[in-house]
């Protein structure tokens, strides 16, 4: 199937005022995981656009080391996700921690680049703008259009790039694993 990607949502639906944003209920991590992953992929351009503008800044000032920022991450998430699928222990913990493998890989990361010097454009470049997409999708309430186009996405209806990380995550919305597991046993 084609991966697409997914349409800007209009500014003032991604960022609108206070009335929109709550703070999620800890004690309920799959809710709160829900919400996190729905809103990833809902909100997942115009994500991709302010972590584009954070980086373009600080590779404007630091090209080199944002250019190496960016290959050792993305070397170390793969070599990662390549162990979990290999590893049942890794894959467990990659499943049921998805914020604390994620943190794995920032902090290996962290230490490689270190390495060559390059740690504050790591932190500018890298780490904050996916902490804030991260604080933005636990806090954004999700509405009904939303929840309908992450259904879509969950039943394989489309494919956007933010579904193929989640997916290598093996991160999804809770009913839309099911769903999923139901269609593909309806199948055989």
């Amino acid at each position: 199937m084609d991966v697409n990607l997914a349409p800007l949502r209009a500014w003032d639906d991604f960022f609108p005022g206070s009335d929109r944003f709550a703070r999620p209920d800890f004690r309920d991590i799959s809710k709160w995981n829900n919400r996190v992953v729905s809103n990833l992929l809902y909100y997942q351009t115009n994500y991709l656009v302010v972590a584009a503008m954070m980086i373009s800044v600080v590779g404007f000032l630091s090209p080199f080391n944002m250019i190496l920022g960016g290959v050792v991450v993305v070397l170390v998430f793969t070599g990662f996700v390549w162990a979990a699928h290999n590893k049942d222990v890794l894959r467990r913990m990659k499943k049921r921690y998805p914020t604390t493998f994620v943190m794995v890989v920032m902090v290996a990361s962290y230490f490689l680049i270190s390495m060559f010097g390059g740690v504050m454009v790591f932190v500018f470049g890298i780490t904050f703008p996916l902490l804030l997409m991260f604080i933005h999708a636990s806090l954004r309430l999700r509405n009904l259009k939303n929840k309908l186009e992450n259904k879509m996405e969950g039943i394989g209806l489309k494919r956007t790039p933010m579904g193929i990380v989640l997916d290598a995550l093996e991160q999804q919305e809770e009913s839309l694993g099911k769903l999923t597991d139901y269609l593909s046993k309806a199948k055989e």
